[in-house]
């Protein structure tokens, strides 16, 4: 919320009670308790594109394209990231980490279907609190790509 507050961008917080993570995925769980549309909630994912950390934002209601993020990222090979890792290098939690101000800038790809959506929903960076706010404000402020990672 800092970077977004530094950058000026408007954006609005739903937090909600992050239930049953391990029964359903973070993601889900916060569509649920939102109420929302699973196609305008993304999710944050870390991987690896030739050994290069690189974030992905995809929807919740479909799962990563590895092959499209590796292609979109200029890369011939993707996996996902050690959790550890990308933890350690985001400086947020797994079911947390958000795309936005991250304590190290990464690589970022967005789903090209977030540009269908006046908003969208990501993790504001912790277990329990969503951010919504523009796609283009996301994209912008993440230097991210876009390409039809999801699937």
């Amino acid at each position: 919320m800092r970077a977004l507050d530094k950058a000026g961008v408007a954006y609005s917080l739903h937090p909600y009670d992050p239930e049953h993570p391990s029964e359903q995925g973070h993601g889900e769980a916060a569509v649920a308790a939102l109420g929302a549309d699973p196609r305008q909630v993304f999710k944050t994912l870390v991987a690896r594109v030739d050994g290069v950390l690189t974030v992905a934002v995809v929807p919740v209601s479909g799962a990563l394209d590895l092959k499209a993020l590796a292609a979109a990222a200029g890369g011939r090979k993707a996996a996902m990231a050690d959790p550890a890792d990308a933890e350690r290098t985001t400086g947020y939690v797994l079911g947390g980490i958000s795309p936005l101000g991250q304590k190290k800038a990464l690589p970022t790809v967005v789903d090209d279907s977030a540009l269908g959506f006046a908003t969208v929903l990501v993790s504001a960076g912790k277990r329990g609190l969503q951010v919504e706010l523009s796609p283009a404000d996301l994209v912008r402020l993440t230097r991210a790509r876009t390409a039809a990672i999801g699937r």
